[in-house]
């Protein structure tokens, strides 16, 4: 059975940093898309950044240049290095392994706030 498990989420002021981490315990780990998304209760779930098997990666306008997504394939990990942050990125942030049919892992909260 498939298990995405992210971690690094927390309080952090108004432009601080953080590093999210999403680790899938699957087989083949470079083979699969990998995407971070957050929701906010109320609002529609956002993509924020993805990033494909050969490392191509993608940003939503609210976070570009602010974020930058990795992954690291001997890890069966995904980063998000996420800086410059701002009280609106307050959110549950959600890992996807595999697109749109693929595996979630139950979210880590990021709060930003003074």
């Amino acid at each position: 059975q498939v298990q995405v498990v992210e971690s690094g989420g927390g309080l952090v002021q108004p432009g601080g940093s953080l590093r999210l981490s999403c680790t899938a315990s699957v087989f083949r780990f470079n083979i699969y898309r990998l995407d971070w998304y957050r929701h906010v209760p109320g609002k529609q779930r956002e993509l924020v950044a993805g990033i494909t098997p050969s490392s191509d990666s993608y940003y939503s306008d609210s976070v570009t240049g602010r974020f930058t997504i990795s992954r690291d394939n001997t890890k069966n990990t995904v980063f998000l290095q996420m800086s410059k942050l701002k009280p609106e990125d307050t959110a549950v942030y959600y890992c996807r392994l595999g697109g749109q049919d693929g595996y979630w892992g139950q979210g880590t909260q990021v709060t930003v706030s003074s």
